[in-house]
């Protein structure tokens, strides 16, 4: 598993396993979130799988897809509320980790300076370079 800290509270990844669980609670997560759509992976990493796992440890599971395109901020903005009702760590995967980077860049948009966020993500592996006009839009919309 390849846990890659965006910020302090939040972190993404590639697929998991339900092997993987563990050391996510362990490390501190207490909410995990799919961002990974069923229908990409075999029923052994599917969210009902995961979900079992999660639960058994303790943490709060959300099944919540993304593909590039389904990606609305309608959606952005269900994941912004889900991770800002977690008193705990948030920890989000996909296939690579690029989705749920993508959708934590644009719900920090407004709270982040667009360098700032860019930084975050390229320092983990991320080149989001690309979106810094998008992210500067969302930041000055109200």
């Amino acid at each position: 598993m390849d846990i890659r800290a965006l910020s302090p509270d939040f972190a993404v990844s590639p697929q998991i396993d339900v092997t993987d669980i563990a050391a996510i609670a362990q490390a501190g997560y207490g909410m995990v979130i799919c961002n990974r759509p069923d229908a990409e992976v075999p029923p052994c990493h599917q969210s009902d799988m995961v979900k079992a796992a999660a639960l058994a440890a303790g943490l709060e599971f959300v099944y919540h897809p993304v593909t590039m395109h389904t990606l609305t901020l309608d959606l952005v903005d269900a994941q912004l509320a889900m991770m800002d009702k977690s008193d705990k760590p948030v920890f989000a995967y996909c296939a690579s980790g690029t989705r749920s980077s993508i959708v934590w860049s644009y719900s920090q948009a407004q709270r982040k300076p667009s360098d700032q966020i860019i930084a975050a993500t390229s320092q983990v592996g991320y080149d989001l370079g690309g979106m810094k006009s998008a992210l500067d839009r969302l930041a000055q919309q109200d």
